[in-house]
């Protein structure tokens, strides 16, 4: 409440500083302010002084806090409400592609390289607020996960679901992954679409090809970001499957086809990245973040309480007071 309360004119509140100098003078002058008669002897009056008397300074205190008051008006005290409504004027429809395949078990991020992209993913999709988002998964083959939605709910929801499965047709089908994902954005009426392609591997599955899938970006003018996932030599990765459905973990060479993605990012206006780890990772969605920006139009409304009037009638009550009793109960005094 009181954080959205204000003076308008503080300024007036230096005539404050006038109310103490009148108090002092009052005080040093209080004898000479009422009429005084001289007699030669005083045994004819009782002695002491009247309770009327001692009350007197009552009626300056009465101006004072009446001054007072209208000191405090003249500053406009109000009370202020500000409130605003945004208006998305350049939405962006987005796509994640997220290559599920057996190697994005991987343990050269941790926990793994897809656990350590969901936690990534899902912080850039709550910076998003106001774009569309969809989910596409791929390997051998390619599905979209969630349709492009405003609802961030279901998109963070099914971003957790996301898993590596033995039921989707094993390799990396780059080109399969990209495809759905135009396939999502093809009919967008988004001023801006974009891709956020992510793999570990080479093209070795599918059919078909990356470029075909790029020129198809091309042509409905949509942007794709490229991401490179895998530290720089071996990983620790899986290679067989137990009878339990445990994998066996070995170290085997990393093989990213950098030259594909960087092709892929360069023809369709976005960006290659490569993500060695989790910090880069991290750095790496916060750059496109940065990159593709939504324009929101803010507009703010501010509301003015007055509280002036209520000090104005308290000082014009505390006027008439002081000027009826002046003139009825302390009229001999005066």
């Amino acid at each position: 409440m009181l954080s959205n309360f204000e003076f308008q004119n503080p300024e007036f509140f230096w005539l404050l500083l006038a109310l103490p100098i009148a108090a002092v003078w009052y005080f040093l002058k209080r004898n000479k302010l009422t009429a005084q008669v001289k007699l030669s002897s005083l045994k004819g009056f009782k002695a002491g002084s009247g309770l009327l008397a001692k009350l007197r300074p009552v009626l300056f205190i009465l101006r004072l806090l009446a001054l007072a008051c209208l000191i405090t008006a003249l500053a406009r005290p109000r009370n202020v409400d500000v409130s605003t409504r945004t208006k998305t004027t350049r939405g962006i429809d987005i796509v994640i592609a997220i290559d599920v395949s057996a190697s994005m078990l991987a343990r050269d991020l941790r926990p793994n390289r897809l656990d350590a992209l969901k936690d990534v993913a899902a912080e850039f999709i709550r910076q998003r607020p106001n774009d569309r988002i969809g989910l596409v998964e791929y390997a051998g083959e390619s599905y979209t996960r969630t349709p492009i939605t405003s609802d961030k709910a279901i998109v963070l929801s099914s971003l957790e679901d996301v898993q590596y499965n033995s039921i989707i047709e094993g390799g990396t089908a780059i080109g399969m992954g990209l495809a759905t994902s135009v396939n999502r954005l093809k009919d967008s009426k988004a001023k801006s679409k974009v891709i956020i392609l992510m793999t570990d591997g080479v093209n070795n599955a599918g059919f078909i090809e990356p470029a075909i899938a790029s020129e198809l970006a091309q042509e409905y003018g949509i942007k794709v970001y490229t991401i490179g996932l895998g530290t720089n030599g071996t990983a620790l990765s899986p290679t067989n499957m137990r009878a339990d459905g445990s994998f066996i973990y070995g170290r085997i060479p990393v093989e990213i086809d950098e030259e594909l993605l960087k092709t892929i990012a360069d023809e369709t206006g976005g960006l290659y990245f490569r993500a060695t780890d989790n910090e880069k990772l991290e750095q790496i969605y916060a750059e496109i973040n940065k990159l593709e920006k939504t324009d929101v139009e803010e507009f703010k409304y501010t509301n003015y309480e007055e509280k002036y009037r209520p000090l104005v009638i308290l000082a014009g009550l505390l006027l008439l007071f002081e000027l009826l009793l002046r003139y009825t109960v302390f009229r001999s005094f005066v």
